[in-house]
């Protein structure tokens, strides 16, 4: 297995160009296996998600091809409707590919999802969902069979949460199909809306993506298309808080400013100098960083769980005691300990972190438990003195296309072991 070593204490300044979104890139490959023929997506990060879910849909029987960031994927002809457990226990989002292959052949099979551990994410809300659409869906030695022969016609689904990926997955399912479905108190976040967009431009009928009532028209037939995806507002996070506690400056580039309000409202009350382009924002750090008072996670456009970690990390270094409510997952804090390891002074009590900063941190032997408190881990060694070394580097590179390089580039110095 692999390891970062990084030497922190360095300043990071300059110029970076964030990626196309995780969060976004899953559910517009589930979507591409609806489309008969070619879909070309643009800004396609390079990740090991990625990967697996581009090996769910060869496996599936679709033609796909990459060339650096441009990925094509062909699904005419394929038929496939059975994913592997190899492939579907190595991320918790091949979930989304449930809606997507029970609509295009009336069937799916696949196990129960795997990815990081932050304790429970049922997938009840997926299946009560797609059984509203009409599907038989059982469990038999840890499989799902779902059974969707003739999606029902006209349809109201309610949402007892505003879950992204049961958003994500009724979305793909009612695409195509017969009669109009409605989703109230849908998921809001960005990632939905580029979902649909996608679709759209393929041919389906979506309106009200992005906000907390969705109507899905379904269609006979998708066809090929073209889709950017959308640039990664929690890469564009970790950059953000990376830079506040190692003292430096930065720009980014390709960001959706209302997209980001959460981390740059939360720095320029913190201290940090920030400035906000049409599709750019500065950030400039540097003198004594207060904490904040308390923030608290929440759907969108609230503060995203995802960047949680990133935050939390940098108020471990600011002046004075903020508080951090993680209200989506249960078991987020396992990242905690190990920023402990490196002198980080952070008491949790169930979901509540409270963090007094230090004044410095120092390096030591840490282990990545997920993807975000991987990414964290990282944000704060390079702000510690001395050497540390990060093990379980597989999470980190689930969501961040070598952020090893992606770091040095600003003056970080971090190597992949």
């Amino acid at each position: 297995m692999s390891s970062f070593i990084i030497n922190g204490g360095k300043h990071l300044v300059g110029e970076k160009t964030v990626t196309g979104a995780k969060n976004g890139i899953l559910p517009l490959l589930a979507a591409t296996y609806l489309c008969d023929g070619k879909v070309t997506i643009h800004n396609c990060p390079e990740l090991t998600d990625v990967s697996t879910s581009i090996g769910i849909l060869k496996h599936l029987g679709c033609k796909c091809s990459r060339e650096k960031s441009v990925l094509t994927v062909d699904s005419l002809g394929s038929d496939g409707f059975i994913i592997p457990e190899r492939l579907m226990r190595e991320m918790r989002s091949s979930i989304v590919f449930l809606g997507a292959v029970a609509a295009k052949c009336g069937k799916a099979v696949m196990s129960l999802p795997g990815g990081c551990e932050l304790g429970p994410r049922p997938i009840d809300i997926h299946i009560d969902a797609l059984k509203r659409l009409g599907a038989d869906i059982e469990f038999t030695n840890g499989q799902i069979i779902c059974n969707m022969p003739e999606p029902t016609g006209d349809c109201d689904i309610h949402l007892n949460f505003p879950s992204v990926g049961a958003t994500e997955n009724i979305i793909l399912a009612a695409s195509k199909g017969k009669g109009t479905t409605v989703v109230h108190n849908a998921a809001r976040e960005p990632e939905i809306k580029d979902l649909a967009g996608m679709l759209n431009s393929a041919g389906a009928d979506i309106k009200g993506a992005g906000t907390s009532t969705v109507l899905i028209k379904g269609v006979n037939k998708l066809h090929g298309t073209e889709h950017t995806v959308m640039p990664d507002r929690i890469v564009a996070a970790s950059y953000l808080f990376a830079v506040a506690m190692c003292k430096g400056k930065i720009t980014l580039n390709n960001i959706i400013p209302e997209h980001i309000v959460p981390f740059t409202s939360c720095l320029y009350d913190c201290g940090c100098e920030v400035k906000l382009g049409e599709s750019s924002v500065f950030l400039k750090s540097g003198g004594t960083l207060k904490n904040f008072d308390s923030i608290t996670t929440q759907p969108f456009p609230g503060f995203p769980t995802d960047a949680g970690p990133a935050l939390v990390a940098a108020a471990s270094v600011f002046k004075g005691t903020g508080v951090f409510v993680e209200n989506i997952f249960d078991s987020r804090f396992r990242y905690i300990g190990e920023l402990s390891r490196l002198g980080a002074n952070i008491r949790t009590v169930g979901r509540t972190a409270v963090i007094t900063g230090v004044k410095r941190l120092h390096g030591a032997q840490v282990t990545a438990h997920d993807l975000r408190g991987g990414a964290a881990l990282v944000s704060a060694s390079m702000a510690a003195d001395g050497q540390t070394e990060i093990n379980n580097i597989e999470f980190i590179d689930r969501g961040y296309e070598h952020i090893e390089d992606m770091f040095s580039s600003l003056g970080a110095d971090i190597k992949r072991c």
